[in-house]
């Protein structure tokens, strides 16, 4: 069975992970790194028939802030806006012990709807990893690359997911 090296996250200057490089997506950012997004149901999108074409004819945006356009091969995609993820109950500088944050989360799904959900631990942690980025002797940074093979290193482990059980609510413009 083939074996692949696996290297440890990289260490920065400081010691605060709030600090740290992710290649990630921001999304799933919670206070105390990422997490998993659980979504128990299913998420509407708009009909085709509420686009509207602009101007230049290949994006629009809906009321519902949708986007709409055109695929390199010709197609059209929908996007919807999946959001704004906010918890409300947590302060910068909060001790690290405090779990209070944890108790209320807040997804915003385009600007009329808003997901209540909660911050759980995993029972096991998962490991994110990505391909080791080389350097231009072609060796990865600062190891010996085997001939031929590839090197991952873990990105972050993930130790909570974000539940949102319940069905969205409807929200004003603020």
């Amino acid at each position: 069975m083939p074996s692949v090296p696996l290297f440890p996250p990289q260490k920065t200057g400081s010691s605060s992970s709030q600090s740290t490089f992710s290649p990630l997506p921001p999304l799933l950012q919670t206070p105390s790194g990422l997490a998993i997004l659980e979504l128990q149901g299913t998420i509407n999108i708009p009909s085709w028939s509420t686009t509207a074409t602009d101007k230049d004819g290949d994006v629009t945006y809906n009321d519902d802030d949708s986007l709409d356009k055109d695929t390199p091969d010709g197609g059209k995609t929908i996007e919807t806006e999946l959001g704004r993820l906010i918890f409300p109950d947590y302060v910068d500088g909060m001790d690290a012990d405090n779990n209070k944050w944890m108790k209320r989360a807040y997804m915003f799904i385009g600007r009329y709807q808003r997901m209540t959900g909660e911050v759980k631990k995993l029972a096991k942690p998962l490991a994110v990893i990505q391909r080791r980025q080389t350097t231009e002797n072609g060796k990865g940074k600062g190891e010996e690359e085997e001939e031929g093979g590839d090197e991952l290193e873990i990105v972050e482990i993930i130790k909570y997911k974000i539940i949102f059980a319940s069905r969205p609510e409807p929200v004003g413009i603020e």
